[in-house]
Formats: C-alpha cells, sequence, structure tokens
C-alpha cells in the first residue's frame, strides 16, 4: 500500500479553492451516510441541505471537480464518494503520528474513525518516561527521542501535536526537520512554520468563546431584555454591577 510521503494522488487540487477544498469533506460525510443506507443517487438541493451548504455553491464546487450530475436524476452517490476521496487523497494509506498523549492525545489516540478515512496511526509519541511503553488504543508509546527516526522509518508526513502550548513550537519544529509537511494542531498556540508546510488548528476554547458570543448576542436581542448602555467619551460612569475579567474588573469606557 503506498504511503503519504511517497505517492500523492493525481489530482487538480491545485486549481481548487480552498473554500472548496474545505467544504469537500462536508460533503463527503453527507455521501458516505447517504451510501452506507443505499441511496444511489442525490439531487443538488438535498446533499447541499445535508452538508449544510446552499444548492448553488455545492454544483459550483463540483464544478472544480468535473462532476455536474444528470439533470432530472441527480448525482450518483457511490461515483462521487470516490471522487471525492479520490480528490481529498483519501484513497491512499496516510500514516501519522501523534505527539503529546495526555487526555487529548489519548482520546484522539483512541478515535476510531482515522482507519476509515484513510488515516493509519504509525506512532504515539511523548515526553513523559513514564508514559513510554504504554498502550493507548493497541499502541505502545514512544519516547520523543526517537521522534526523528519514527517520521523516516514509518514516511510519515502528517503529524498531530496535542502537547501543551509551551512545548508545541519545538515538537513542531523537529517534524518539519524530520520531513513532516502537514501539521494538525490542538496545543492553544500559533506555530511558526516555513513555506511549504501546511498547519491546520484546532482550538476547542475559541469554538466555545464565539458561541459564547452569540449567545451574548441572542440573549440581549431577546424581547424586553435590558441592553448595557454603551458609553464613550471621558467622565462616563461605570455601571452599578461590574463584570470580572483576566486581569480583574473590566472597564465601562473601552477606549475608541
Amino acid at each position: 500500500m503506498a504511503t503519504g510521503r511517497t505517492h500523492r494522488p493525481a489530482t487538480r487540487s491545485r486549481g481548487i479553492p480552498e473554500a472548496t477544498v474545505a467544504r469537500l469533506p462536508l460533503y463527503l460525510r453527507a455521501l458516505t451516510a447517504l451510501s452506507e443506507r443505499s441511496v444511489p443517487t442525490v439531487s443538488s438541493e438535498e446533499l447541499a441541505a445535508a452538508a449544510g451548504v446552499n444548492s448553488a455553491k455545492l454544483r459550483k464546487d463540483f464544478s472544480y471537480l468535473g462532476s455536474y450530475g444528470t439533470r432530472g436524476v441527480g448525482y450518483d452517490v457511490e461515483y462521487l464518494v470516490y471522487q471525492i476521496s479520490r480528490e481529498l487523497g483519501l484513497t491512499q494509506d496516510w500514516p501519522i503520528v501523534m505527539v503529546g498523549i495526555g487526555n487529548l492525545g489519548a482520546a484522539l489516540a483512541n478515535y476510531g474513525g482515522f482507519a476509515s478515512r484513510g488515516f493509519r496511526v504509525a506512532a504515539l509519541i511523548d515526553a513523559d518516561p513514564a508514559m513510554v511503553g504504554k498502550p493507548v488504543a493497541g499502541i505502545a508509546v514512544q519516547h520523543i527521542d526517537d521522534l526523528e527516526k519514527i517520521v523516516d522509518e514509518n514516511g510519515v508526513s502528517i503529524g498531530v501535536i496535542a502537547t501543551p502550548a509551551g512545548a508545541a513550537q519545538q515538537v513542531c519544529d523537529r517534524l518539519v526537520a524530520a520531513g513532516v509537511t502537514s501539521i494538525l494542531n490542538f496545543a492553544p498556540t500559533v506555530l511558526s512554520v516555513p513555506d511549504g508546510v501546511d498547519v491546520r488548528k484546532v482550538d476547542l476554547s475559541i469554538e466555545l468563546q464565539i458561541l459564547a458570543f452569540h449567545e451574548q448576542r441572542k440573549a440581549g436581542e431577546e424581547p424586553g431584555a435590558p441592553v448595557p448602555p454603551v458609553v464613550r467619551g471621558a467622565g462616563a460612569t461605570a455601571p452599578a454591577e461590574g463584570r470580572k475579567g483576566p486581569d480583574g474588573d473590566m472597564p465601562a469606557v473601552m477606549p475608541a
């Protein structure tokens, strides 16, 4: 079976916009669910609704794949599953290494969906000597001193970082130096990488903060809900009940 570093699919991905690439996994997930239910064809409207996008955007995205469907029939589900999987590079084996096997790393390692989506966890790596040799998800944890050797022997081009923030950049640098060219970062920090290295960041706290923002806005828009006054200019009076921030009381008047 081909490995991710030595065999790459012959695709037209260079001509596909990044926004479209980001939606392809959504389409694939929806199509896979339809395939599991033995649904043979699907309309653009039905598939768009299942993927959470509008149908015009879906048809535009699929035009980059060279797939327009059949008028009056729709899209062939199995064909699109294969086509999108091929475009995403999921028709081959992608060995990955995961660095940082704490609570989050262990949970990720135990995720059962990697193999079915074209990814094989080749190694679990941690800096804690007490973790070395312990099985997690059936894989013995290896020490970070062997990172470069592990990457080379397994032909790894994708790394997952689930370390504390303070260790993430150093781990990233070592992965890149060892030949890893794509990194999925779960550490709560921004990584600096050279050109040619792709980084995707997953930050659960940021996503929750965005949801909190929307919840606050919805609460303020409810009929009869009090709306805090926006006070500008010098000499403004702070509200009676102040809010606490990470550095103490939040100022009632924000600088313009």
